[in-house]
Protein backbone atom coordinates (compact mmCIF):
# COMPACT_ATOMS: atom_id res chain seq x y z
CA UNK A 1 0.00 0.00 0.00
CA UNK A 2 1.11 3.23 -0.83
CA UNK A 3 1.93 5.86 1.45
CA UNK A 4 0.09 9.48 1.77
CA UNK A 5 1.90 12.47 2.07
CA UNK A 6 1.05 13.03 5.87
CA UNK A 7 2.38 9.40 6.40
CA UNK A 8 5.39 9.85 4.82
CA UNK A 9 6.26 13.13 6.49
CA UNK A 10 5.52 11.36 9.78
CA UNK A 11 7.93 8.57 8.67
CA UNK A 12 10.68 11.08 8.39
CA UNK A 13 10.08 12.73 11.55
CA UNK A 14 10.66 9.52 13.02
CA UNK A 15 13.71 8.56 11.61
CA UNK A 16 14.78 11.75 12.33
CA UNK A 17 13.96 11.00 15.52
CA UNK A 18 16.11 8.14 15.99
CA UNK A 19 18.98 9.51 14.04
CA UNK A 20 19.32 12.36 16.72
CA UNK A 21 20.16 9.34 19.26
CA UNK A 22 22.74 7.85 16.99
CA UNK A 23 24.49 11.03 16.80
CA UNK A 24 24.40 11.72 20.14
CA UNK A 25 26.23 8.38 21.13
CA UNK A 26 28.16 7.53 17.41
CA UNK A 27 29.45 4.80 16.46
CA UNK A 28 33.39 4.06 15.67
CA UNK A 29 33.30 1.67 12.34
CA UNK A 30 35.30 2.26 9.45
CA UNK A 31 34.23 0.98 6.42
CA UNK A 32 36.11 2.92 3.49
CA UNK A 33 38.93 0.82 2.22
CA UNK A 34 39.31 -3.33 1.63
CA UNK A 35 41.07 -3.96 4.06
CA UNK A 36 41.75 -7.77 5.51
CA UNK A 37 40.30 -8.19 9.08
CA UNK A 38 42.71 -9.67 12.04
CA UNK A 39 41.56 -12.98 11.74
CA UNK A 40 42.06 -13.02 8.08
CA UNK A 41 45.69 -11.23 8.67
CA UNK A 42 46.31 -14.45 11.44
CA UNK A 43 45.91 -17.19 8.33
CA UNK A 44 49.18 -16.12 7.33
CA UNK A 45 51.64 -15.61 10.40
CA UNK A 46 53.02 -19.57 10.21
CA UNK A 47 54.32 -17.74 7.08
CA UNK A 48 56.77 -15.72 9.56
CA UNK A 49 58.46 -18.32 10.73
CA UNK A 50 58.65 -20.58 7.96
CA UNK A 51 62.01 -20.38 6.39
CA UNK A 52 65.60 -21.54 7.41
CA UNK A 53 68.51 -20.33 6.08
CA UNK A 54 68.88 -23.13 3.86
CA UNK A 55 65.69 -22.00 1.81
CA UNK A 56 67.34 -18.84 0.51
CA UNK A 57 70.26 -20.55 -1.59
CA UNK A 58 69.35 -24.76 -2.28
CA UNK A 59 66.71 -24.45 -5.13
CA UNK A 60 68.74 -21.88 -7.59
CA UNK A 61 72.58 -21.23 -7.93
CA UNK A 62 71.76 -17.30 -6.60
CA UNK A 63 71.98 -16.67 -3.03
CA UNK A 64 68.94 -15.20 -2.65
CA UNK A 65 70.02 -12.73 0.37
CA UNK A 66 72.11 -10.88 -2.46
CA UNK A 67 71.84 -8.35 -5.05
CA UNK A 68 70.36 -10.10 -8.35
CA UNK A 69 67.74 -11.86 -10.08
CA UNK A 70 65.69 -8.77 -11.09
CA UNK A 71 62.17 -10.59 -12.13
CA UNK A 72 61.94 -12.78 -9.57
CA UNK A 73 63.30 -15.86 -8.21
CA UNK A 74 62.43 -18.81 -10.28
CA UNK A 75 59.98 -20.86 -7.95
CA UNK A 76 57.71 -17.20 -7.51
CA UNK A 77 57.56 -17.10 -11.13
CA UNK A 78 56.21 -20.40 -11.41
CA UNK A 79 53.54 -20.19 -8.38
CA UNK A 80 52.57 -16.77 -10.05
CA UNK A 81 52.53 -17.97 -13.69
CA UNK A 82 49.61 -20.49 -12.32
CA UNK A 83 47.73 -17.63 -10.72
CA UNK A 84 47.90 -15.63 -13.92
CA UNK A 85 47.62 -18.84 -16.10
CA UNK A 86 50.98 -17.86 -18.44
CA UNK A 87 54.02 -19.35 -18.33
CA UNK A 88 56.91 -18.33 -16.42
CA UNK A 89 59.20 -16.62 -18.72
CA UNK A 90 56.02 -14.25 -19.30
CA UNK A 91 56.05 -13.37 -15.19
CA UNK A 92 57.94 -10.43 -13.86
CA UNK A 93 57.87 -10.30 -9.53
CA UNK A 94 57.61 -7.05 -8.41
CA UNK A 95 57.47 -5.64 -4.53
CA UNK A 96 54.49 -5.67 -2.10
CA UNK A 97 52.49 -3.09 -4.54
CA UNK A 98 50.50 -4.68 -7.91
CA UNK A 99 49.54 -0.69 -7.96
CA UNK A 100 53.19 0.31 -8.23
CA UNK A 101 53.76 -2.16 -11.06
CA UNK A 102 51.05 -0.57 -12.86
CA UNK A 103 52.12 3.12 -12.06
CA UNK A 104 55.31 1.84 -13.17
CA UNK A 105 54.43 0.81 -16.70
CA UNK A 106 51.91 3.65 -17.46
CA UNK A 107 54.84 6.38 -16.68
CA UNK A 108 57.44 4.48 -18.51
CA UNK A 109 54.77 4.39 -21.55
CA UNK A 110 53.93 7.96 -20.99
CA UNK A 111 57.40 9.34 -20.26
CA UNK A 112 60.35 6.60 -22.00
CA UNK A 113 58.06 4.91 -24.66
CA UNK A 114 58.03 1.66 -25.94
CA UNK A 115 59.97 0.64 -27.75
CA UNK A 116 62.12 4.14 -27.33
CA UNK A 117 61.74 8.19 -26.55
CA UNK A 118 60.09 8.54 -29.64
CA UNK A 119 57.03 6.59 -29.29
CA UNK A 120 56.43 8.11 -25.47
CA UNK A 121 52.55 9.09 -24.99
CA UNK A 122 53.59 12.42 -23.09
CA UNK A 123 55.05 14.14 -26.83
CA UNK A 124 51.41 13.93 -28.23
CA UNK A 125 49.00 16.79 -27.66
CA UNK A 126 46.31 14.61 -25.67
CA UNK A 127 46.25 11.12 -24.55
CA UNK A 128 43.19 9.71 -23.09
CA UNK A 129 42.26 6.64 -20.91
CA UNK A 130 39.02 4.69 -20.43
CA UNK A 131 37.81 3.72 -17.12
CA UNK A 132 35.02 1.28 -16.44
CA UNK A 133 32.94 3.06 -13.82
CA UNK A 134 32.19 2.10 -11.30
CA UNK A 135 35.33 1.48 -10.88
CA UNK A 136 38.45 1.57 -8.63
CA UNK A 137 39.14 5.44 -7.53
CA UNK A 138 43.18 4.55 -6.97
CA UNK A 139 43.30 3.65 -10.90
CA UNK A 140 41.87 6.34 -11.83
CA UNK A 141 44.33 8.45 -9.57
CA UNK A 142 47.38 7.38 -11.52
CA UNK A 143 45.98 8.31 -14.82
CA UNK A 144 44.88 11.49 -13.62
CA UNK A 145 48.08 12.43 -11.98
CA UNK A 146 50.26 11.13 -14.82
CA UNK A 147 48.53 13.37 -17.11
CA UNK A 148 45.49 11.35 -19.03
CA UNK A 149 42.03 12.71 -19.86
CA UNK A 150 39.67 10.11 -17.76
CA UNK A 151 36.63 8.93 -19.84
CA UNK A 152 34.12 6.95 -18.50
CA UNK A 153 32.74 3.59 -19.56
CA UNK A 154 29.55 1.98 -18.09
CA UNK A 155 29.59 -1.10 -16.19
CA UNK A 156 27.12 -4.00 -17.19
CA UNK A 157 26.54 -6.94 -15.56
CA UNK A 158 29.30 -8.60 -18.12
CA UNK A 159 31.84 -6.18 -17.92
CA UNK A 160 32.61 -2.48 -19.29
CA UNK A 161 29.56 -1.52 -22.00
CA UNK A 162 31.97 -2.73 -24.86
CA UNK A 163 29.70 -1.26 -27.42
CA UNK A 164 31.16 2.14 -25.93
CA UNK A 165 34.40 0.71 -25.72
CA UNK A 166 34.42 -0.21 -29.75
CA UNK A 167 33.09 2.74 -30.75
CA UNK A 168 35.59 5.04 -29.04
CA UNK A 169 38.44 3.27 -29.32
CA UNK A 170 38.55 2.91 -32.98
CA UNK A 171 37.64 6.38 -33.91
CA UNK A 172 40.13 8.04 -31.55
CA UNK A 173 43.85 7.50 -31.35
CA UNK A 174 44.13 9.36 -28.61
CA UNK A 175 42.65 6.39 -26.00
CA UNK A 176 45.67 5.04 -25.32
CA UNK A 177 43.99 2.10 -22.84
CA UNK A 178 41.82 1.02 -20.04
CA UNK A 179 41.32 -0.12 -16.64
CA UNK A 180 40.31 -3.45 -16.16
CA UNK A 181 39.20 -5.43 -12.70
CA UNK A 182 38.23 -8.86 -14.64
CA UNK A 183 37.35 -10.74 -11.09
CA UNK A 184 34.77 -9.66 -8.86
CA UNK A 185 35.63 -5.91 -10.18
CA UNK A 186 35.75 -3.52 -7.61
CA UNK A 187 33.09 -2.65 -6.29
CA UNK A 188 30.25 -4.25 -8.33
CA UNK A 189 31.41 -8.14 -8.05
CA UNK A 190 30.83 -8.38 -11.58
CA UNK A 191 33.08 -10.84 -13.60
CA UNK A 192 33.85 -10.33 -17.37
CA UNK A 193 31.52 -12.51 -19.39
CA UNK A 194 33.87 -14.48 -21.88
CA UNK A 195 32.29 -12.25 -25.43
CA UNK A 196 34.03 -9.18 -23.32
CA UNK A 197 37.30 -10.90 -23.39
CA UNK A 198 36.82 -11.41 -26.79
CA UNK A 199 35.72 -8.52 -28.31
CA UNK A 200 38.62 -6.54 -25.85
CA UNK A 201 41.34 -9.06 -27.25
CA UNK A 202 39.92 -8.13 -31.13
CA UNK A 203 38.82 -4.72 -31.24
CA UNK A 204 39.92 -2.18 -33.77
CA UNK A 205 41.97 0.52 -32.37
CA UNK A 206 42.91 3.07 -34.09
CA UNK A 207 45.65 3.68 -31.35
CA UNK A 208 48.17 0.79 -32.66
CA UNK A 209 49.80 1.38 -29.23
CA UNK A 210 46.54 0.76 -27.27
CA UNK A 211 47.06 -0.79 -23.84
CA UNK A 212 44.57 -2.98 -21.63
CA UNK A 213 45.53 -3.29 -17.99
CA UNK A 214 43.83 -5.87 -16.56
CA UNK A 215 43.64 -5.99 -12.64
CA UNK A 216 43.08 -9.12 -11.73
CA UNK A 217 43.17 -8.47 -7.46
CA UNK A 218 40.70 -10.70 -6.88
CA UNK A 219 41.18 -13.65 -9.09
CA UNK A 220 40.85 -16.06 -5.94
CA UNK A 221 38.86 -14.62 -3.74
CA UNK A 222 35.62 -16.07 -3.64
CA UNK A 223 33.01 -15.97 -1.01
CA UNK A 224 29.97 -18.28 -2.20
CA UNK A 225 29.96 -21.73 -3.34
CA UNK A 226 29.86 -20.37 -7.29
CA UNK A 227 33.32 -19.55 -8.23
CA UNK A 228 33.86 -17.64 -11.07
CA UNK A 229 36.78 -17.67 -13.50
CA UNK A 230 37.78 -15.18 -15.99
CA UNK A 231 38.64 -16.51 -19.83
CA UNK A 232 42.58 -16.45 -20.19
CA UNK A 233 42.99 -12.63 -21.92
CA UNK A 234 46.49 -13.42 -22.81
CA UNK A 235 45.93 -16.37 -24.79
CA UNK A 236 42.59 -14.93 -26.53
CA UNK A 237 44.80 -12.14 -27.50
CA UNK A 238 47.29 -14.46 -29.37
CA UNK A 239 44.73 -15.86 -31.83
CA UNK A 240 43.86 -12.37 -32.88
CA UNK A 241 47.98 -10.98 -32.73
CA UNK A 242 46.97 -8.49 -30.23
CA UNK A 243 48.92 -9.51 -27.09
CA UNK A 244 51.09 -6.87 -27.02
CA UNK A 245 48.02 -4.55 -25.53
CA UNK A 246 47.90 -7.19 -21.95
CA UNK A 247 49.40 -6.26 -19.08
CA UNK A 248 48.04 -8.33 -16.29
CA UNK A 249 48.64 -8.05 -12.95
CA UNK A 250 48.00 -9.91 -9.32
CA UNK A 251 49.03 -10.11 -5.98
CA UNK A 252 48.79 -11.39 -2.41
CA UNK A 253 47.97 -8.48 -0.15
CA UNK A 254 44.58 -9.86 0.32
CA UNK A 255 45.78 -13.25 0.62
CA UNK A 256 48.51 -12.99 3.04
CA UNK A 257 49.67 -9.79 4.00
CA UNK A 258 48.72 -6.33 2.48
CA UNK A 259 51.76 -4.80 4.09
CA UNK A 260 53.93 -7.23 3.05
CA UNK A 261 52.88 -9.13 -0.14
CA UNK A 262 54.25 -10.03 -3.19
CA UNK A 263 52.91 -8.78 -6.42
CA UNK A 264 53.57 -10.14 -9.80
CA UNK A 265 52.94 -8.96 -13.84
CA UNK A 266 52.12 -10.87 -16.88
CA UNK A 267 52.64 -9.96 -20.32
CA UNK A 268 53.50 -11.24 -23.49
CA UNK A 269 57.81 -12.16 -24.17
CA UNK A 270 57.94 -8.39 -26.25
CA UNK A 271 56.55 -6.63 -23.12
CA UNK A 272 58.47 -8.82 -20.18
CA UNK A 273 61.62 -7.45 -22.41
CA UNK A 274 61.00 -4.27 -22.32
CA UNK A 275 59.73 -4.00 -18.78
CA UNK A 276 62.96 -5.72 -17.67
CA UNK A 277 65.08 -2.97 -18.92
CA UNK A 278 63.06 -0.47 -17.50
CA UNK A 279 63.38 -1.32 -14.04
CA UNK A 280 66.66 -2.57 -14.31
CA UNK A 281 67.48 1.31 -13.95
CA UNK A 282 65.64 1.29 -10.96
CA UNK A 283 66.55 -1.61 -8.61
CA UNK A 284 68.85 -4.85 -8.59
CA UNK A 285 66.11 -6.82 -7.39
CA UNK A 286 63.33 -6.84 -5.43
CA UNK A 287 62.28 -8.73 -1.95
CA UNK A 288 63.68 -12.63 -2.82
CA UNK A 289 63.37 -13.63 0.86
CA UNK A 290 60.15 -12.53 0.88
CA UNK A 291 59.36 -14.28 -2.44
CA UNK A 292 60.95 -17.35 -1.19
CA UNK A 293 58.63 -17.45 2.05
CA UNK A 294 55.33 -17.04 0.56
CA UNK A 295 55.78 -19.93 -2.27
CA UNK A 296 56.96 -21.84 0.70
CA UNK A 297 53.80 -21.03 2.68
CA UNK A 298 50.86 -20.72 0.07
CA UNK A 299 53.17 -23.99 -2.00
CA UNK A 300 51.12 -24.36 -5.28
CA UNK A 301 47.55 -23.01 -6.62
CA UNK A 302 45.53 -25.68 -5.02
CA UNK A 303 47.11 -25.33 -1.73
CA UNK A 304 46.52 -21.31 -2.16
CA UNK A 305 42.79 -22.38 -3.08
CA UNK A 306 42.94 -24.31 0.30
CA UNK A 307 44.02 -21.03 2.09
CA UNK A 308 41.54 -18.91 0.47
CA UNK A 309 38.54 -21.23 1.42
CA UNK A 310 39.96 -20.47 5.14
CA UNK A 311 38.92 -16.67 3.97
CA UNK A 312 36.02 -16.90 2.50
CA UNK A 313 34.92 -18.92 5.96
CA UNK A 314 35.76 -15.55 7.70
CA UNK A 315 33.97 -13.39 5.17
CA UNK A 316 30.53 -14.87 3.63
CA UNK A 317 29.04 -14.11 7.19
CA UNK A 318 29.43 -10.83 6.79
CA UNK A 319 28.48 -10.59 2.92
CA UNK A 320 25.31 -12.29 3.59
CA UNK A 321 24.35 -10.41 6.98
CA UNK A 322 24.32 -7.46 4.53
CA UNK A 323 22.15 -8.81 1.68
CA UNK A 324 19.97 -10.19 4.71
CA UNK A 325 19.77 -7.07 6.52
CA UNK A 326 18.92 -5.05 2.78
CA UNK A 327 16.79 -7.42 1.81
CA UNK A 328 14.31 -7.41 5.09
CA UNK A 329 14.50 -3.33 4.71
CA UNK A 330 14.08 -2.51 1.58
CA UNK A 331 11.85 -5.66 0.75
CA UNK A 332 8.86 -2.93 -0.76
CA UNK A 333 10.84 -0.42 -1.73
CA UNK A 334 12.95 1.36 -4.61
CA UNK A 335 15.20 3.31 -1.96
CA UNK A 336 18.17 1.49 -2.98
CA UNK A 337 19.51 -1.41 -4.64
CA UNK A 338 22.34 -3.65 -3.93
CA UNK A 339 25.07 -6.33 -5.46
CA UNK A 340 25.67 -9.31 -3.93
CA UNK A 341 28.79 -10.80 -5.18
CA UNK A 342 29.90 -14.37 -5.06
CA UNK A 343 33.73 -12.96 -4.44
CA UNK A 344 36.20 -9.43 -3.80
CA UNK A 345 36.21 -7.35 -1.41
CA UNK A 346 32.83 -5.05 -1.76
CA UNK A 347 29.11 -4.28 -1.99
CA UNK A 348 28.16 -1.48 -4.14
CA UNK A 349 24.83 0.52 -3.52
CA UNK A 350 22.63 2.15 -6.03
CA UNK A 351 20.54 4.95 -3.79
CA UNK A 352 17.75 7.22 -5.30
CA UNK A 353 19.37 9.57 -7.82
CA UNK A 354 20.79 12.45 -5.98
CA UNK A 355 21.31 10.70 -2.65
CA UNK A 356 24.65 9.43 -1.99
CA UNK A 357 26.03 12.28 -0.74
CA UNK A 358 23.77 13.20 1.63
CA UNK A 359 23.42 9.41 2.52
CA UNK A 360 27.39 9.05 3.19
CA UNK A 361 27.53 12.73 4.88
CA UNK A 362 24.48 11.42 7.31
CA UNK A 363 26.59 8.26 8.28
CA UNK A 364 29.79 10.34 9.10
CA UNK A 365 28.07 12.48 11.60
CA UNK A 366 26.97 9.41 13.06
CA UNK A 367 30.67 7.65 13.26
CA UNK A 368 29.93 5.20 10.24
CA UNK A 369 33.17 5.97 7.87
CA UNK A 370 32.53 5.11 4.12
CA UNK A 371 34.37 5.76 0.96
CA UNK A 372 33.50 8.98 -0.82
CA UNK A 373 30.28 9.24 -2.05
CA UNK A 374 30.67 8.78 -6.21
CA UNK A 375 34.29 7.66 -5.43
CA UNK A 376 34.58 5.28 -8.20
CA UNK A 377 33.70 7.72 -11.46
CA UNK A 378 36.50 9.17 -12.50
CA UNK A 379 37.07 12.90 -10.75
CA UNK A 380 35.05 11.50 -8.44
CA UNK A 381 32.26 12.37 -10.62
CA UNK A 382 29.04 11.10 -10.97
CA UNK A 383 25.82 12.83 -12.56
CA UNK A 384 23.67 10.90 -11.19
CA UNK A 385 25.11 11.02 -7.39
CA UNK A 386 23.67 7.69 -6.46
CA UNK A 387 27.30 5.41 -5.87
CA UNK A 388 28.41 4.11 -2.66
CA UNK A 389 30.82 1.49 -2.23
CA UNK A 390 30.93 -0.59 1.19
CA UNK A 391 34.34 -2.35 2.36
CA UNK A 392 32.95 -4.77 4.84
CA UNK A 393 36.22 -6.92 5.33
CA UNK A 394 37.93 -5.14 8.47
CA UNK A 395 35.26 -4.98 10.53
CA UNK A 396 33.11 -7.74 13.00
CA UNK A 397 29.94 -9.42 12.74
CA UNK A 398 28.66 -7.61 14.81
CA UNK A 399 29.88 -4.13 13.97
CA UNK A 400 28.70 -5.25 10.33
CA UNK A 401 25.36 -5.27 11.31
CA UNK A 402 25.25 -2.21 13.19
CA UNK A 403 26.85 -0.21 10.24
CA UNK A 404 24.05 -1.78 7.60
CA UNK A 405 21.39 -0.50 10.04
CA UNK A 406 22.87 2.76 10.29
CA UNK A 407 23.24 2.47 6.43
CA UNK A 408 19.27 1.66 6.29
CA UNK A 409 18.38 4.38 8.14
CA UNK A 410 20.10 6.73 6.53
CA UNK A 411 19.14 6.00 2.72
CA UNK A 412 15.66 6.08 4.01
CA UNK A 413 16.27 9.79 5.68
CA UNK A 414 17.84 10.76 2.90
CA UNK A 415 15.43 9.50 -0.31
CA UNK A 416 12.27 10.60 2.15
CA UNK A 417 14.05 14.23 2.42
CA UNK A 418 15.05 14.15 -1.33
CA UNK A 419 11.16 12.62 -2.42
CA UNK A 420 9.63 15.52 0.05
CA UNK A 421 11.53 18.29 -1.54
CA UNK A 422 10.54 17.84 -4.53
CA UNK A 423 7.06 17.65 -3.83
CA UNK A 424 7.29 21.11 -2.06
Amino acid sequence: MRKTLQEKQARLEELRTIYGNFKEQPFQLNLKRGVPGRNQLALSEDMLTILTPEDLYQEAETDFRNYGVLTGIPEAKKFFSEMLETSPDEVIIGGNSSLQLMYTVLASKMFLGQPDRNSAWSKEKTVKFLCPSPGYDRHFNVTEKLGFELIPIDMTSTGPDMDQVETLVAGDASIKGIWCIPTYSNPTGVTYSNEVVDRLSKMKTLAQDFIIMWDNAYVVHHIQEIKEHVQDILETSKKYGTEKRIWMFCSTSKITFPGAGVAALGACKENIDWFTEVLSDQTIGFDKINQKRHVKFLKDKEHLLQHMEKHAELLKPKFDIITDLFKNYFKDSTMLEWTEPNGGYFVHLTTVDGCAVRIVDLLADIGVSLTEANASYPYGVNPQDNSIRLAPTSVSVDEIEAAVKAICLCVELASLEKELSSNK
